[in-house]
């Protein structure tokens, strides 16, 4: 869907009223960041959107403890890397309802005592509304538990592993749109026609400054060539290197783990892909429309690898190396565990199979198991890299 052929969408009264404010538009990345993170109306920020099978859309963690379960022992192993005579840290970012931030830190108290016994769960989370609900959650945490944000963390870095689920394709994009003579920054614009209605469109804006053209160079796009005609439009990802400073500047050494929806550079920015990537996600439903019913819908849009490689080397990190979702848990075993499922005596069928299901669904190559897991590190100097399960063969048997 061109923006020329986007449809126009009722304003609600407050985002009318910021976008009067505003001059009548905002660049798109403006408006994802309003109904996203909106203390009041967004729908993280309000606490409004619910992840899981029955919310609005499932993640990984919320399948059951399967997946939590994988993922540990590469937690313990990147831990157990740390210097031995420091205190560790499992931080997650955006943790979601907390699912996985309590499914992990009961599976390092259970398989690694002795590193639990030295690891804070520490939550980074902006968005007041989920932020109550993960307190809830993590009330039965067997590791201590702290809210900060990543200012906070800056100030007394930590060593460990900072897990980042689903929590990049949140931050806010740009939109870019080639208008057969220019490259220009999409916005959203008030149309008042109707005073008793305003409503919402997405409209090209101002032409693009030359900071964003040399970045569109960097992808192949700045000649857009013949395949790509006017209306071609696409995202850029503004906020990432900030977050990744943010980031680097609270680990004193250790683990970045990235696990989202991402493509290579051809892959993301191909002719075809005409309406970049960006979906809206609300009761298991997915679109492409971004303007219905602002602060109800997820608003997500896929990571372009190597823009993530390049914002993350210029914040410090070094790249240890990235995977698919299917292959990496496949390296942690998740072939045992299925097969492990067979010998469970007395366990009922019916949850058996659920949970078979789930696990499937974790590896699924057209859902869940085209997650990449892109893993980076922090050292102090002369130490080795951080040894990788997730990047191995998967093991025999």
């Amino acid at each position: 869907m061109s923006s020329a052929a986007a449809p126009a969408h009722p304003a609600p009264a407050w985002l009318a009223e910021r976008l009067r404010a505003a001059g009548g538009a905002v660049p798109f990345r403006t408006y994802m960041q309003w109904a996203l993170h909106d203390p009041e109306h967004g729908a993280y920020g309000s606490g409004r959107l619910q992840v899981g099978p029955r919310g609005d859309f499932a993640t990984s963690p919320s399948l059951g403890p399967d997946f939590a379960a994988l993922l540990a022992p590469q937690i313990a192993q990147w831990l157990q890397q740390q210097p031995a005579d420091q205190p560790l840290a499992l931080v997650e970012a955006g943790p979601g309802e907390g699912d996985l931030a309590l499914q992990l830190a009961q599976e390092l108290a259970a398989g690694w005592p002795d590193v639990a016994a030295r690891t804070a769960l520490l939550l980074i989370e902006p968005n007041p509304g989920m932020a109550e609900r993960q307190r809830v959650k993590l009330r039965s945490s067997p590791l201590s538990c702290r809210w900060l944000s990543f200012e906070e963390l800056s100030a007394t870095p930590v060593h460990g592993v900072l897990l980042a689920h689903e929590v990049l394709d949140a931050l806010a994009v740009e939109r870019v749109q080639w208008d057969g003579a220019l490259w220009r920054r999409q916005q959203v614009a008030l149309h008042e026609d109707d005073p008793a209605q305003p409503s919402l469109r997405l409209e090209p804006g101002a032409a693009l400054e030359p900071e964003a053209l040399a970045q569109l160079e960097t992808l192949g796009l700045l000649d857009p060539g013949l395949q790509r005609p006017a209306g071609w439009t696409t995202e850029l990802h503004p906020e990432q290197a900030p977050w990744l400073e943010l980031a680097a500047s609270g680990l004193s050494s250790g683990v970045l783990l990235v696990i989202d929806y991402a493509h290579e550079a051809w892959r993301y920015y191909a002719p075809q892909r005409s309406n970049g990537t960006l979906m809206a996600y609300r009761q298991q439903q997915a679109s492409t429309d971004p303007l219905q019913d602002p602060g109800h819908w997820d608003l997500t849009a896929h990571l372009c690898l190597e823009s993530l490689e390049r914002a993350a080397a210029s914040a410090g990190w070094e790249f240890i190396g990235q995977r698919r979702q299917g292959e990496a848990l496949l390296a942690l075993g998740l072939a045992q565990r299925l097969h492990g499922l067979q010998q469970q005596a007395g366990a009922g069928l019916d949850a058996l199979l659920v949970r078979r299901e789930a696990l499937l669904r974790l590896v699924d190559p057209h859902t869940l198991g085209d997650f990449r897991w892109a893993a980076f590190q922090r050292s102090a100097a002369g130490r080795p890299a951080c040894e990788s399960l997730f990047l191995q063969d998967p093991p025999l048997g």
